[in-house]
């Protein structure tokens, strides 16, 4: 091949930020040409994006074929009947993108595709000997998202790697999660990703067992908790309590109503309580209790005061069930509740689901709503004053919990999803009748297992973590071309650039070879780095020894090294 020459390629580097880069990712790919904005979450992906792209996807292509995973594609167009029979065009809500054709027809532009392989694979297989089967896509997604930021990290339309496995038992499915995985783990290592492994929820996805490979970084929109002593790792979402029980033979004092006003929140009732009432008490010895409505019907939410509710958490806790908030409509058809002073005292007579986090454990006394304005009680134990209907893990998780495997402490990190894989049982067979009919003639329900890879989004993550104050740096494995020659600006420095890419071309190396005359020496300099290949080669001044500067942008090492050895140096390498 050519070597690819900056004097005619379709690039133009920015000196200045643009406006609305909220992270480094963002901003550096934007400024050394790799996108262009076209609307809010929408990128064009200019030459360079789309060979870093392509670069990305063939490694995640070459891992899912080495473990018999076959490619198909989807288109992105798809009719809403499939999505409604699994109920995921109601559970996706504003994050579908939906349209109608001409003749008022309900279609969707796919956020993912696991309706769609199950029926392919339905109308393509009838028998047990068909099975087991791996099929994936690398497609465009689409997410109406309601805020999309950081670039091609959060975008609505982005690139995906979304694979399926289809098994005739539950031991079969396993396996094909085990081959997964590994194949994520190779992946990830070819990729230059530094990531964990976490458990996870499946959320709208369905299913069982779930991990999430994330790639740390500050500017992460996922958070994840590691044992100080031990392996476990989750997301906060995902994560076990670990809770030390009350005695359950404690007696505790009488509950006694207090006259607390201008205490309708935990900071002002802890202050009140201590100054009024001769406390010692402080948030994490409070309810915090919280109305909301599961499919229009009150529930109420009870976690300790020192924490919030984490609402993905209660969602996935609920599911399939619509969660909502109780809004001030609701408060004024329920003047039994007083706002601001409700609790769960009572509540299952008023026809309220009462949920709590383990943290409110059976035989725990606490600081709680009275039910009456400006009046709280203390000594409310739980099981002799008010009854728990259920208990679910919905408060967040804070820097320090125990660890609910050794109980060392936990800490947090922020981090950004890249990929996620999901048993996915039978949820998607049972909705299309997925079965196999088995060896003794009876039908066989299939199960199923899901797995993601953020193609646009390894993209990004790659730059985040790997870029410094100078621009990106590419890995070697995912970088656009392995040899960034820059021609410091003489006609004989010009010359010996574009004969030295030929001849780098010609040893199978991909070289981007700056030979513009427009641009000067610090210019070429600064885009070099801004661009980020792993390796620069300067042809300057030291041509008139017969030398060429070596820089290796990952390491920032240079070192003069003789022009005829350059080929065989870079080569080999």
């Amino acid at each position: 091949m050519l070597p690819t020459r900056m004097s005619t390629m379709f690039l133009r580097t920015l000196r200045d930020d643009p406006a609305d880069a909220e992270v480094p990712s963002h901003r550096l790919l934007v400024r050394a040409g790799y996108v262009r904005r076209v609307a809010p979450g929408i990128y064009t992906l200019l030459p360079l994006g789309v060979k870093i792209v392509e670069r990305v996807a063939t490694i995640i292509r070459e891992e899912m074929n080495a473990i018999g995973s076959q490619e198909v594609l989807f288109p992105a167009l798809l009719p809403a009947a499939p999505y409604q029979q699994t109920g995921r065009w109601d559970e996706y809500g504003d994050l579908l993108m939906r349209l109608k054709d001409r003749r008022g027809n309900d279609y969707l532009l796919a956020p993912t595709h696991e309706e769609m392989f199950t029926l392919l694979v339905k109308g393509e297989y009838a028998s047990y000997r068909d099975y087991p089967v791996m099929l994936y896509q690398v497609q465009t997604k689409y997410r109406d998202e309601a805020r999309p930021r950081s670039g091609i990290m959060r975008g609505r339309e982005f690139v995906m790697k979304d694979s399926y496995s289809f098994d005739l038992d539950d031991a079969g499915q396993q396996h094909s999660y085990d081959l997964h995985r590994q194949a994520y783990i190779k992946t990830f290592e070819r990729l230059g990703i530094d990531y964990r492994i976490v458990a996870a929820i499946s959320g709208a996805m369905g299913g069982s067992q779930s991990e999430e490979f994330l790639a740390p970084t500050p500017v992460g929109e996922d958070t994840f908790v590691t044992c100080s002593n031990c392996d476990y790792a989750a997301n906060v979402e995902a994560v076990e309590v670990r809770v030390e029980q009350p005695d359950p033979d404690a007696t505790h004092p009488p509950m006694r109503n207090l006259h607390t006003p201008d205490s309708p929140g935990i900071g002002a009732l802890v202050e009140t309580l201590n100054r009024d009432h001769g406390m010692d008490t402080d948030a994490s010895k409070l309810l915090k209790n919280i109305l909301f409505k599961v499919d229009a019907k009150p529930v109420m939410v009870l976690v300790p005061g020192d924490r919030e509710i984490d609402e993905e958490r209660l969602a996935s806790a609920v599911a399939p069930g619509e969660v909502t908030a109780f809004d001030e409509a609701d408060f004024a058809a329920r003047p039994d509740f007083v706002k601001g002073y409700v609790s769960a005292l009572g509540m299952q007579e008023a026809g309220v689901i009462v949920l709590a986090d383990p943290r409110v454990a059976p035989n725990s006394n606490w600081v709680t709503g009275a039910n009456e304005y400006e009046h709280h009680v203390v000594d409310a134990v739980v099981g002799r004053d008010f009854v728990v209907d259920r208990y679910v893990s919905v408060a967040t998780i804070a820097d320090g919990d125990p660890c609910p495997r050794c109980g060392s402490p936990m800490h947090l990190d922020r981090a950004v999803e890249v990929g996620h894989i999901f048993q996915l049982g039978r949820k998607y067979a049972d909705a299309f009748g997925l079965d196999a009919l088995g060896a003794d003639g009876k039908p066989i329900r299939i199960t199923m297992g899901s797995y993601g890879i953020g193609v646009t989004r390894a993209v990004a993550v790659i730059a985040e973590q790997t870029h410094d104050e100078l621009g990106l740096r590419w890995p070697a494995s995912v970088a656009p071309f392995q040899v960034h020659i820059v021609a410091a600006g003489k006609a004989d420095h010009i010359a010996a650039a574009l004969q030295l890419a030929d001849e780098l071309e010609a040893a199978g190396v991909s070289v981007l070879v700056d030979d513009r005359t427009t641009a000067q020496a610090g210019v070429k300099f600064k885009d070099a780095e801004l661009l980020g290949m792993p390796t620069i080669v300067v042809v300057g001044r030291g041509l008139v020894e017969g030398k060429v500067e070596l820089r290796n942008r990952l390491t920032g090492e240079r070192n003069d090294v003789l022009l005829t050895e350059i080929v065989a140096l870079l080569g080999s390498s």
